[in-house]
């Protein structure tokens, strides 16, 4: 199969079945950062941060959050940040045009090392990312809720620190966790710094809560937040009951990447090692191991940008 060519390629513009919330009550923000709100309690705890919109045109986080501030729902211990990441991005959506507006200028989730973050560059995103800085550099536990732009089963991108692993467990959602090293382009903002550090107790978890404008992405955003939150004794005594989903989740799976392909549907299974899944340029790529998986294939890869991971799996 070509990657190229019309045999599974990408269909036209999926519906958008989700309204778009205003963020224009949010633009102040409560401490002086747009669109950051930020709510700490007398109880001593940890400082957790929820990120969403690090791409303009993922929606599912900010519709999460959205309804989180205006059912005034506040930490019952420790510090409680959310931030609408990319909002340069988001205004700039357009229907017709959708998968345009995930970023301004550049990746936001490429930006994150010191070298990147310190060095002379200048781009609209990199400017947001120095304007977040600060407020990650106080955080211990991140959830950034992103979406994807093909129809897949929700995952949770748990890096590649066993940390990671244990978080997405104890979360106990998405069923499928899958554990890799990010991308060559550039370094996502879960694996920033301490996040990625084995010997630091701070973490993170990035989920992607299924395609980008499906009815249920925003639902699985909000039951990653809540669940997020209440891992980490954040919610008030009977909160979580009333809003999580009644019944235990599946049980969790968890894909290891192998390889990933810089230029078939997510969580695609090919039994055989050496199967042909694409060809770019008269050459043949093959799977490299048997069971291998696909892992949120991108619908018009960039030179030098992730086009699908290889994985397999290993629980």
């Amino acid at each position: 199969m070509n990657r190229n060519s019309q045999v599974g390629a990408p269909a036209l513009n999926p519906p958008i079945d989700i309204a778009f919330p205003d963020l224009a009550p949010y633009a102040a923000g409560n401490q002086g950062t747009p669109y950051v709100w930020t709510f700490t309690n007398v109880r001593p705890g940890p400082h957790v941060l929820i990120q969403a919109l690090t791409h303009g045109n993922e929606v599912c986080g900010a519709i999460a959050i959205d309804w989180l501030l205006r059912e005034k729902i506040r930490p019952a211990r420790g510090t409680l940040t959310l931030v609408f990441a990319n909002v340069g991005a988001y205004l700039r959506f357009d229907h017709s045009n959708p998968f345009e507006s995930r970023c301004v200028d550049e990746d936001f989730n490429r930006l994150w090392t010191r070298e990147v973050l310190d060095g002379p560059r200048r781009s609209a995103e990199l400017a947001r990312a120095r304007e977040l800085r600060p407020i990650v550099d106080r955080t211990d536990h991140l959830l950034d809720l992103h979406s994807m732009s093909e129809p897949c089963l929700p995952l949770a991108m748990a890096g590649r620190q066993r940390k990671g692993v244990e978080l997405a467990k104890a979360i106990g959602m998405p069923q499928h966790v899958v554990i890799d090293s990010g991308h060559v382009a550039g370094q996502r903002l879960r694996d920033y710094a301490f996040f990625d550090d084995p010997a630091d107790p701070r973490s993170a978890l990035l989920v992607e809560c299924g395609q980008h404008w499906e009815a249920a992405a925003p639902r699985v955003a909000r039951q990653s937040l809540l669940r997020f939150l209440n891992h980490f004794g954040m919610l008030e005594h009977g909160l979580a009951e009333r809003h999580l989903d009644e019944g235990t989740p599946p049980l969790q799976r968890i894909v290891e990447v192998t390889a990933t392909v810089t230029p078939v549907h997510g969580l695609q299974l090919i039994r055989r090692a050496g199967t042909v899944y694409a060809v770019d340029g008269g050459t043949e790529i093959r799977t490299p191991h048997d069971d291998c998986v696909l892992i949120m294939p991108t619908r018009k890869p960039k030179r030098g940008e992730t086009a699908v991971r290889l994985g397999r799996f290993v629980s």
